[in-house]
């Protein structure tokens, strides 16, 4: 395996148009990516649906998400993390508009239960 070296809060683009989406490290089990978003959300409408877990952890910024079928937002600041259960129907309601949100997502085929994390 070749050894995998760089900094997470490393080469951001100036102009950031579109959430930036980068795999850090993949296996056939688990996906690691870094997100780095400014002043983005989720396309009005929209809900995202993944078919596995999603643990989030954030590292610079602030972010508001949604869940389809909760009444209360959850605001999220650099040290917060979440695990988005699969079929969960939620959304990014506002990211920071001053400074990058700077997110990791652990993406996960197996089942994740409270137990284990």
């Amino acid at each position: 395996m070749s050894q995998i070296y760089s900094n997470i809060f490393s080469n951001i683009p100036n102009r950031l148009p579109e959430e930036l989406f980068e795999t850090v490290l993949k296996t056939d089990h688990v996906r690691i990516e870094r997100i780095v978003s400014r002043n983005h959300s989720t396309k009005a409408g929209h809900w995202y649906d993944q078919d596995w877990d999603e643990w989030i952890l954030l590292l610079q910024g602030q972010a508001k998400l949604r869940y389809k079928n909760r009444p209360e937002d959850i605001v999220l600041n650099p040290g917060d993390y979440l695990l988005i259960p699969a079929h969960a129907l939620h959304r990014v309601e506002w990211t920071d508009r001053n400074s990058d949100t700077i997110w990791l997502a652990i993406h996960m085929t197996d089942k994740v239960t409270s137990g284990d994390l």
